[in-house]
């Protein structure tokens, strides 16, 4: 990409964000800044999910792997493409949450709004460390059969969550702080 094709500081595009294998879809739209780094999406994504960033975590671009250590370096509109653009991001090593995040719609930024900002999502996130998406939907099964063995267990564990329930408010509110870290950044900056 030549310096031209960089976009403008107000540049924006919707993320749209799917958690690969969930049944009934769990997803998320966010309208995040181009110049974000990958690093900071990672932390959009955490947010936008629910994940408490407890674990290890990569971009992939095609057979590129992208590491935390590189994904500070690198800025959303370096990697995006002429319509859309999809990358996949995979959180916990361990439980393998797979994401598939689709970026488009590339316009100018509403100066009133701050960004990212979220504009939709259907159903709750599982439970960090719940398994993976196969096991997390083991232990919904288990949760469901208050005669299975593990169900007290599991019931334990899962506490007040609830599939059925899904409440935006702390995905909004999680977002703000970082759009305001990004302003106070970009001010702090500004004032050097």
């Amino acid at each position: 990409m030549s310096a031209r094709d960089t976009p403008a500081a107000d540049t924006i595009v919707t993320l749209r964000i799917d958690l690969v294998d969930s049944d009934p879809p769990i997803w998320r739209e966010v309208e995040v800044p181009v110049s974000m780094t990958l690093k900071q999406i990672h932390a959009v994504v955490q947010a936008a999910m629910g994940w408490e960033d407890y674990h290890l975590w990569e971009f992939a671009a095609g057979y590129e792997r992208i590491s935390a250590s590189r994904a500070a370096k690198i800025q959303l509109h370096a990697l995006r493409g002429p319509d859309k653009t999809t990358l996949a991001y995979l959180y916990d090593f361990g439980d393998s949450w797979e994401h598939r995040l689709t970026f488009a719609k590339l316009r100018t930024a509403d100066p009133r709004l701050a960004y990212p900002r979220y504009v939709a999502g259907e159903h709750a996130a599982p439970p960090e460390d719940s398994g993976g998406i196969f096991g997390f939907y083991a232990q919904l099964d288990i949760l469901a059969d208050p005669n299975h063995p593990d169900h007290d267990e599991i019931a334990e564990w899962f506490g007040d969550y609830d599939p059925g329930k899904f409440n935006d408010q702390p995905i909004k509110d999680r977002l703000v702080r970082i759009a305001n870290r990004r302003r106070l950044s970009s001010k702090s900056q500004k004032a050097r």
